[in-house]
């Protein structure tokens, strides 16, 4: 169970508004060794030394969340253990870390099934061009979204190679 970080006053009463407020920390975040992605709660925790160092809440997802992805076209997200192998700056969106998806095994059952896995599952902020805010709901094609200032810290706290695990 992700250990749970102290909101400000200001945090906790945007969270009941669904707000993907984040606790309070000073400074530049530690290095991060492991990213925690849970779905059904809408969070983001990044962890160094097993120490949950920041939780984001009201992530967004695919605009069809529930289940593990399949197939190309699916717009679920994926569940399980996968890296974060690369980094785009140049992104459609306020940047985006790339998640490994698929492995060799989400690669095998789609085959079997004669379909594609699909791929370029990422962490990223909003669209380029968006004038302010937040895009509605769930909106992505099976990537896990957040607010542009949020990406901004991910970006310097998240190296590449970093585990990525997603849990229903």
């Amino acid at each position: 169970m992700a250990q749970r970080i102290a909101l400000s006053p200001f945090c906790a009463v945007a969270a009941l508004a669904l707000s993907s407020c984040t606790s309070v920390r000073e400074g530049p975040l530690p290095r991060a060794d492991l990213v925690r992605v849970d779905k059904s709660e809408r969070t983001l925790t990044l962890y160094a030394g097993g120490e949950a160092l920041k939780t984001y809440s009201g992530i967004q997802l695919g605009a069809a969340p529930q289940g593990h992805k399949q197939f190309e076209g699916d717009e679920r997200t994926p569940e399980g253990r996968y890296t974060i192998d690369t980094r785009n700056p140049n992104s459609a969106y306020h940047l985006s870390l790339r998640i490994s998806y698929p492995n060799g095994q989400d690669r095998a059952y789609a085959q079997a099934k004669g379909r594609s896995p699909g791929g370029d599952i990422f962490i990223h902020g909003q669209p380029n061009g968006l004038p302010v805010g937040r895009m509605p709901g769930d909106w992505t094609d099976g990537c896990i979204a957040l607010s542009n200032s949020e990406m901004d810290e991910l970006w310097q706290a998240v190296p590449d190679g970093t585990p990525i695990v997603i849990i229903p």
